[in-house]
């Protein structure tokens, strides 16, 4: 069997799992699998990074880098010293140089001034860098052989959008080339989240970057399955902190996660399931500490049960921007004019809703972004393409999901009735032409509620049947 399996931060955060991380990479060698190991930075680490690199284009001191430095040597170190004593010297000779060198980059930004996207993706690319030398280490303290490669010499190549860059599938052969020969004999251990480019230069992969490393070199291996292993049991049907009944979905396809995703859910990333989802390679979401549990499948088809609706996802942070006047009405390239400006400030726009009378367009957008979004179509309004412009950060966006409501007669029906008899207003709907999700604005106070109705609408706390 040829399997990926990688590893999130919370899965390498200390020694502790750091030694059931490898019991379970030794449980599947032991076997005869053929694996290869996709790491995170330790948890809160890459976090720290940005922090750090940031405040050092305006800090009056470089006080920062010295507290960063010493944190990083200690808390590697520590995990190294007690996951591999047999190879401490040499992996931290390792760990060493490259805190060295990630220390003289930072004090370049706060003599210069100056923090490129390039040199953020560079700087930010040291929390895997540093974490992976010790989880080869530690395979090996156990009689694993491995070596460590980084995404770039693992064979990830990617576009020049740095800190959320997309591999290429130029890439695809350079990472079989590279790493079949590897894993007849040995575990890699490929730092998860970057990249580079053509030229070499590294980028970083955005959010959820290291499943969608796991995920390319998967797909570029054929391999048999691709295992996420984090800190929950698997996929749930919402958030369990919102509704304590929520269950783990054995079974979800790669279009109701990417769906799930899109809209909020702490799921992979819909990048990230893609390139399994062109190879029809089964990814798994396992707990690290619940080995045993079987967690969720993520794979192809409908996967069509006798339940409607598999998940309830919720984002709180969104506003509504609404853009009115009769002068756009019967007016061609008003809803262009009006994507092009968001999309030149780098806005996301979750969801879109037009009166028929084309007399007003609705937006959903995050709300940090609010105050970028006014500004920029504001000349719009200047020129008179609109007559207004107004905001509302009073709103939360709710999704039902699943796959079965694709040609199922009711489910919009059965959810905006359960809503109605408990008293919350929808301010706006919308469905993809897929049919797997309805998504809908409604007050803020009002989210937390409507995920629950909808949660025991559905009976999703009972098992699929």
């Amino acid at each position: 069997m040829k399997l990926i399996m990688k590893f999130g931060g919370t899965s390498v955060q200390n020694a502790e799992s750091v030694r059931r991380a490898i019991d379970i990479v030794y449980d599947r060698f032991s076997r005869h699998d053929h694996l290869a190991v996709v790491v995170s930075a330790k948890r809160g680490v890459t976090d720290r990074l940005i922090s750090c690199a940031e405040a050092m284009v305006t800090s009056r001191d470089a006080e920062e880098i010295s507290d960063l430095i010493s944190f990083l040597i200690e808390n590697h170190l520590t995990t190294l010293q007690e996951v591999a004593p047999d190879f401490f010297q040499e992996t931290s000779e390792i760990i060493t140089r490259r805190i060295e060198n990630l220390r003289d980059f930072l004090y370049a930004v706060y003599h210069l001034r100056e923090l490129t996207v390039r040199s953020r993706d560079y700087i930010i690319s040291f929390g895997e860098r540093l974490n992976a030398p010790i989880i080869s280490a530690a395979l090996r303290q156990r009689g694993i052989p491995s070596m460590v490669l980084d995404g770039c010499e693992a064979g990830i190549l990617t576009t020049e959008n740095h800190g959320d860059a997309i591999a290429l599938p130029a890439g695809e052969t350079r990472i079989k080339t590279r790493l079949e020969p590897i894993i007849e004999h040995s575990v890699p251990v490929i730092t998860g989240f970057m990249g580079c480019t053509e030229k070499g230069v590294v980028t970083t992969l955005g959010r959820s970057g290291s499943d969608y490393s796991a995920t390319i070199i998967g797909a570029a291996l054929d391999a048999d399955e691709i295992w996420i292993w984090t800190d929950v049991d698997g996929i749930m049907t919402t958030d369990p902190r919102m509704v304590p009944e929520a269950r783990v979905i054995s079974r979800i396809s790669y279009i109701e996660v990417m769906e799930l995703s899109y809209f909020g859910a702490k799921v992979m990333h819909s990048r990230s399931i893609e390139p399994a989802m062109q190879k029809g390679i089964p990814v798994w979401v396992k707990n690290t500490f619940n080995p045993d549990y079987p967690g969720t499948v993520i794979e192809g088809g409908e996967l069509k049960d006798s339940r409607v609706v598999k998940a309830i996802t919720y984002i709180d942070k969104v506003a509504a921007i609404t853009i009115t006047g009769a002068q756009m009405v019967g007016r061609p390239g008003v809803a262009r004019h009006i994507f092009t400006l968001l999309a030149e400030h780098q806005i996301n726009v979750m969801m879109i809703s037009q009166g028929s009378s084309e007399a007003n367009i609705t937006l959903i957008i995050e709300a940090q972004q609010v105050k970028t979004a006014m500004e920029a179509l504001l000349p719009l309004k200047e020129r008179c393409v609109f007559r207004d412009i107004t905001a509302n950060e009073d709103v939360c966006a709710v999704a039902v999901v699943g796959s079965g409501m694709a040609g199922m007669a009711g489910t919009a029906g059965r959810t905006f009735s359960a809503l109605g008899k408990a008293g919350i207003n929808v301010m706006m709907i919308s469905q993809g032409s897929s049919e797997v999700n309805i998504s809908f604005v409604v007050r803020q106070q009002d989210g937390p509620l409507a995920v629950r109705i909808l949660h025991d609408e559905f009976n999703l706390m009972n098992e699929e049947v």
